[in-house]
């Protein structure tokens, strides 16, 4: 983009006015997508069924609730490559009044964290529990710098991510770059990834060694995809992996399905309904690993390992899910991270896990600062 400082201003000017806006770049791509519309142009959902027949950009949560819906902004403007020569009018568009509500964040120590992790691997040892992932927050001072500034940076750190800005009635500003396909047109197919297993990224061209914990963990996810496939009599469909990718500071085992679009072109909304959450955000069996991180996790997750993207835009569909982002609230940075839990999971490199998955975000945020 020429001018990065005269966008950012845009961005910020959108912010510091309250309109409902998404942004974001593709993975590898140096477009920014940009949707903007009126309080009238965001729809609230309680299903997330209730997408079928619908278009706009989605920000769905991790579970529905009555703080948490899911919600669809409606274009009314729409730029597939936003840049400083694109002139915005503040004044075109009504501010959403809605308050967000802000809940103050209690940082977890590391105490009380690899205590929830050793009570995790207790519960999975019982047998009826395979996977469940458990987070934290990371609540980080936020300044006075521009978000975005701070937008453009995370996009020229991570350029194979889904980047993306949003800022929307009850949800309120996130930022993240996320690494993960929750599903994808592309042309006649739709895509979806098992995403799963994480270490340290290697510089230069080392290769990658792979623990029996993190291939049984990505295993999980895999065959989860299938028995989702099966429900919707899709049986034939392309693989590729696992292989290693890279992302931002760390790397994770990937295979990524390929299916025909017409098996669920009407039934879009169902298939993610079914989809969402996978084991790779939630664990397994899904229900049972859900509500254990719905009473042992301190916080409410709210939007962080739900999904979001463009949703039927010009026909198109690319939904990823909510990873190594973060809520920005008046005063604090709260960066989420977590990991997967299964039988043969170690506490203190869960611990470290969500620490490296952290710098993706802090290395922009906070660069000064270490998190141990």
């Amino acid at each position: 983009m020429e001018n990065k400082s005269t966008t950012s201003a845009a961005l910020d000017q959108l912010i510091e006015n309250q309109i409902a806006f998404a942004c974001w770049y593709y993975p590898w791509e140096a477009r920014l997508g940009l949707i903007i519309g009126n309080v009238s142009d965001v729809r609230f959902f309680d299903g997330f069924d209730q997408l079928n027949g619908e278009a706009g950009f989605v920000f769905a949560p991790f579970r529905i609730t009555r703080k948490s819906p899911v919600i669809l902004l409606k274009p009314k403007l729409y730029f597939e490559n936003f840049s400083s020569d694109d002139r915005l009018n503040i004044n075109d568009f009504e501010a959403f009044d809605q308050k967000v509500e802000n809940e103050n964040c209690t940082a977890q120590s590391k105490d009380e964290f690899l205590k929830l992790i050793e009570n995790t691997i207790s519960e999975i040892q019982k047998g009826s529990l395979s996977k469940v992932i458990i987070s934290r927050q990371i609540p980080v001072k936020r300044t006075n710098s521009s978000l975005g500034e701070t937008f453009f940076q995370l996009h020229d750190q991570t350029p194979n991510a889904f980047t993306f800005l949003v800022n929307l009635p009850v949800a309120g500003i996130w930022m993240g770059a996320t690494p993960e396909v929750l599903i994808k047109s592309e042309g006649n197919l739709f895509e979806t990834v098992s995403l799963a297993g994480t270490q340290v990224r290697k510089p230069g061209t080392q290769e990658y060694f792979w623990s029996t914990k993190d291939i049984e963990e990505q295993a999980f996810v895999s065959r989860y995809m299938l028995d989702v496939f099966f429900n919707f009599d899709i049986h034939q469909y392309k693989t590729i992996g696992p292989e290693t990718m890279e992302s931002g500071k760390v790397a994770h085992l990937k295979t990524s399905f390929f299916f025909p679009a017409e098996k669920i072109a009407n039934r879009l909304g169902s298939f993610i309904a079914d989809l969402h959450p996978t084991p790779a955000v939630c664990g397994l069996p899904k229900d049972m690993a859900a509500e254990f991180i719905r009473k042992e996790e301190a916080f409410e997750r709210k939007y962080y390992t739900g999904y979001l993207g463009p949703w039927r835009l010009n026909q198109q569909v690319s939904l990823f899910v909510n990873l190594r982002s973060m809520e920005i609230t008046p005063d604090e940075f709260i960066l989420y991270a977590g990991g997967g839990i299964t039988s043969h999971s170690i506490p203190e490199k869960e611990w470290d896990e969500t620490n490296q998955k952290a710098k993706t975000l802090l290395s922009v945020i906070d660069p000064e600062k270490t998190y141990q």
